[in-house]
């Protein structure tokens, strides 16, 4: 008997897909762009959820009126939810990636350090509501005294755009489909490269393969040249972060100038010191543009795509290609979207012309919107006060009254509601409720009440970060009943764990052999 093998959509491919289904929703972009063709940068940062930390009369101030000129007109070009939807992001949820400080666009001063106008998403503890601040970083130590703390307020090597303005400036949004290949050939290298930036064996299973449909490696010599001209440096070694403990050492070579640049494997193995020290291609151009995965498979349609990013693609071709064989795979797309557990979007909400039926006492009855709150419209207003009673008194409940007991406690727009808290989406959450229950339902306790409840909850969490409240992890805070935050920490007397965001001296001692234990937290 035959083997049927069905293809398989990649994890990476399907968060990407919820990404671009929730992360950015229409009325962020079409508030945003409003506000930005008026000239209001400030006012379209805020439809985007983005603080703005820019003064930019102490800047002019501290650095002169050139710079500040400069500054407001990138201020004015930069597109927010443009930048939104480019953003880094982590698995599996697809939220932003937390606590990094990402360089949009370098300027020189007078100073020994460029000043950079970066964008930062805050530590993982505080990232309800996903928004982000927008901030002019003036070198170490330039933090505003009394400001709230970041984890990590150096710009980025690994995820920086002042490379890639394409990707938030809307002056430049066309050049999108030249910059990710869009078009052009397949990312497949001509041979493999080995994770120490010498030719080597055929990848082995624990190491990630470069030909992977993920990597742009095609793009890689023209990117690399751009970065190298930006480090100053018109040809040498540079280095591509592939995974969480490898990286490829490569060399960008060329025979003259009038020849395209190629890259190659560094012949030489360099100290481990000097490879962490060598320029970083950035991850905008490591890795090949979501978009144009999901397009090519089939898991978007053009229209459902940033305007911006829509229009750049679609002047190359390819959203107009991509766009029939998504709309020619719908179905194959849905069935393999229900199957691997993706969030399903929610349909039309139930009106007065579409309502919800039930089997009710040998009947089919029907469950509507009336005066704004869900009701069983076959039965009698009197009657379900007496059955409100019963039920209330530990009666059975009729099974229209069961029905909108469920749908309150646990709707099946669940998932969309959840997928839209967590991207920060609360506007679009309450509406998927309100066209489910009506504006004047009022939530029963059970899943969707607490889903609203934590949402709300953790944005407490992100208002402390903001305000410097809390400087540190909170869970460093619980060490001998200390209570540095008050929120989310362990109980008294207990330590915390370590992890990535244990602050770096609490790790230290945690981790050192020649302290006493009895000195592990003085």
């Amino acid at each position: 008997m035959a083997h049927h093998f069905a293809n398989v959509i990649p994890s990476r491919l399907l968060m990407w897909q919820r990404v671009r289904e929730y992360a950015v929703p229409p009325s962020m972009i079409e508030t945003a762009t409003a506000r930005r063709a008026v000239g209001d940068w400030a006012g379209a940062c805020a439809a985007a959820r983005i603080d703005v930390d820019l003064d930019l009369r102490a800047v002019r101030d501290r650095h002169g009126t050139d710079l500040v000129t400069r500054l407001r007109a990138d201020l004015r070009l930069l597109a927010p939810d443009l930048l939104r939807w480019h953003m880094p992001r982590i698995a599996p949820d697809g939220r932003l990636r937390p606590g990094l400080t990402i360089s949009l666009a370098r300027y020189r001063s007078s100073g020994a350090t460029p000043l950079h106008l970066v964008v930062r998403t805050p530590p993982a503890w505080a990232d309800a509501g996903q928004r982000m601040s927008l901030a002019l970083w003036e070198g170490p130590g330039s933090g505003a005294p009394g400001h709230h703390p970041h984890p990590h307020p150096h710009p980025d090597r690994r995820f920086r755009l002042d490379l890639h303005r394409h990707l938030w400036d809307s002056g430049r949004s066309g050049e999108l489909a030249r910059r990710c290949g869009a078009g052009g050939v397949p990312p497949v290298p001509p041979d493999r490269i080995h994770l120490s930036g010498r030719p080597g064996p055929p990848d082995r299973p624990d190491r990630p393969a470069l030909h992977d449909s993920a990597w742009a490696v095609a793009r890689w010599a023209a990117e690399a040249e751009l970065l190298l001209r930006a480090e100053g440096r018109p040809r040498g070694a540079f280095t591509v972060r592939l995974g969480a403990r490898s990286r490829a050492v490569l060399e960008l070579v060329a025979p003259d100038d009038s020849h395209a640049p190629t890259f190659r494997p560094l012949r030489e193995a360099l100290p481990p010191q000097e490879v962490a020290a060598l320029p970083v291609l950035p991850e905008a151009a490591a890795r090949v543009l979501p978009d144009l995965e999901l397009l090519q498979a089939g898991l978007i349609a053009a229209e459902r795509l940033h305007p911006l990013v829509g229009a750049a693609l679609a002047a190359s071709g390819t959203g107009a290609a991509s766009d029939t064989g998504a709309t020619s795979s719908t179905g194959a797309t849905s069935s393999t979207g229900a199957t691997s557990g993706t969030a399903p979007v929610a349909g039309p909400a139930p009106g007065p012309g579409d309502p919800h039926r039930v089997e009710c006492r040998g009947e089919v009855h029907r469950i509507a919107l009336r005066d704004g709150v869900l009701t069983a419209i076959d039965h009698d207003p009197a009657q379900l006060h007496r059955e409100e009673l019963l039920v209330a008194l530990g009666g059975p409940a009729l099974p229209c009254l069961r029905a909108i007991d469920a749908v309150h406690r646990n709707p099946e727009a669940l998932p969309a509601v959840r997928e839209r808290l967590a991207h920060g989406d609360v506007a679009g959450a309450l509406d998927v409720v309100e066209g489910l229950l009506g504006p004047g339902a009022v939530l029963r306790d059970g899943p969707l009440r607490e889903a609203l409840e934590s949402a709300a909850a953790r944005r407490i969490d992100h208002g402390l970060f903001r305000s410097g409240l809390v400087a540190v992890h909170p869970g460093a805070g619980a060490v001998g009943g200390g209570d540095a935050s008050g929120v989310g920490q362990a109980k008294a007397g207990r330590r915390p764990r370590i992890d990535r965001r244990t602050p770096l001296v609490l790790r230290r001692k945690r981790t050192s052999r020649a302290r006493p234990r009895t000195g592990l937290f003085s």
